[in-house]
């Protein structure tokens, strides 16, 4: 019995542990929308639906940090050429690369954060290191010359065999956790940045009849998007655009370039029986600059699908619901 007081105090104490423990873990962050961009969107008519009062806002109020090798070209080759499309496309879609912010121009900041990785890590896409991503953001957002960024997106080169469970998803939930609305390193404290921080997850891209099975390109994309669905994220379905048509075919065994063995070169047939400048535009290695394809294309058409997405997403993330008058 002369242990009871003790053990009483024990008892008495351990609401109070507990309590200290709970506050001391991570709060899981998730969105308020849950934004697919897949090949139902990476159209230019949803582009065109898109209400101009959050083009005007993307423009105006987002700050984008973008780290990619070479498959992730189709988004920013595809962004730049954009402008040079259709009258008023010089405005409407006006975007700058890895320069001082100019008023009316989405501020794109193109290979951003692999110079930020720790000594001996190798940050220039998510397929190289798979964890170095996340240090590589921190210290890039921790930089006071990044303070505007409020938009940050990592490309794939190759997804296939990579620990997306493991590594990457619960990567990103730590740096939203952290640089979310809400996050534990957002407020104006020491060590803090005031501007809260947009992530965009990202699939990986299609692998010419190969995609299909564990760590291969559909399963690893069916991960990521069930686990944006259920959290409510950003995503940009590099492997749902690469496999499907313009008349929205699926075809499974395509590869990064609009080619399957069973639907033969869908990108480049479309692209042939239609018209430039009216159906598709030049992709450019940046604003106003040089024509080119997206690396490992031959068409232009799945760089222009890539930055009608990537659009879509802007506008979301700018205070659009997705809701249009009619398609």
């Amino acid at each position: 019995m002369k242990d009871l007081p003790a053990l009483l105090t024990i008892l008495l104490a351990l609401p109070v542990i507990l309590a200290s423990c709970e506050k001391d873990d991570p709060v899981m962050i998730t969105g308020t929308a849950t934004v697919i961009a897949n090949d139902s969107v990476a159209t230019e008519q949803m582009l065109r639906a898109i209400p101009e009062a959050y083009i005007q806002a993307a423009r105006n109020n987002l700050h984008i940090a973008y780290q990619h090798t070479s498959h992730g070209t189709h988004v920013s080759y595809g962004m730049f050429g954009l402008p040079g499309y259709k009258p008023g496309d010089e405005i409407r879609f006006a975007i700058t690369n890895n320069e001082q912010p100019q008023a009316g121009k989405l501020d794109f900041r193109d290979y951003a954060l692999a110079s930020y990785a720790e000594s001996g890590t190798d940050a220039s896409d998510l397929s190289r290191d798979e964890t170095a991503f996340i240090q590589a953001t921190r210290n890039f957002l921790g930089d006071p010359e990044n303070a505007e960024i409020n938009v940050v997106m990592w490309s794939w080169c190759s997804i296939t065999g990579h620990d997306v469970e493991g590594n990457y998803l619960p990567g990103m939930q730590t740096l939203i956790n952290e640089y979310g609305e809400g996050g534990s390193r957002i407020g104006s404290g020491p060590g803090q940045r005031e501007q809260a921080v947009s992530f965009i997850f990202m699939t990986g891209h299609a692998e010419l009849d190969n995609n299909v099975g564990d760590g291969l390109p559909k399963n690893q994309a069916d991960l990521i998007i069930a686990y944006c669905r259920k959290n409510k994220f950003y995503c940009l379905d590099y492997y749902g655009i690469d496999t499907h048509d313009l008349e929205q075919n699926y075809w499974g065994d395509a590869g990064d370039d609009g080619n399957s063995p069973t639907g033969g070169t869908f990108y480049a047939d479309w692209q042939n029986s239609h018209d430039l400048g009216t159906d598709y535009y030049e992709n450019r290695s940046s604003p106003g600059g040089p024509v080119t394809f997206g690396a490992h294309n031959t068409q232009h058409i799945t760089a222009n699908r890539k930055a009608y997405a990537m659009w879509y997403i802007l506008a979301r993330i700018a205070g659009w619901d997705g809701e249009i008058a009619e398609l």
